[in-house]
């Protein structure tokens, strides 16, 4: 998989993570932890994707 592949990849799931989080927060009788799990996910997400933008491809 090449690296803009990747990064669209990355991108997608980070879009994705996103829509969930927004659903999770809008009903009300979504556990916190399932949130705290979201938010935590897309973070990672979001710092894979920009040490792809940089070159810095150490985990």
């Amino acid at each position: 998989m090449t690296i803009q592949a990747h990064l669209v990849e990355l991108e997608r799931k980070h879009k994705t993570l996103e829509h969930e989080l927004h659903e999770a927060l809008v009903h009300l009788s979504t556990d916190d932890l399932q949130i705290v799990e979201l938010k935590r996910r897309k973070l990672m997400v979001k710092d894979q994707i920009e040490r792809l933008r940089h070159g810095d491809t150490l985990h």
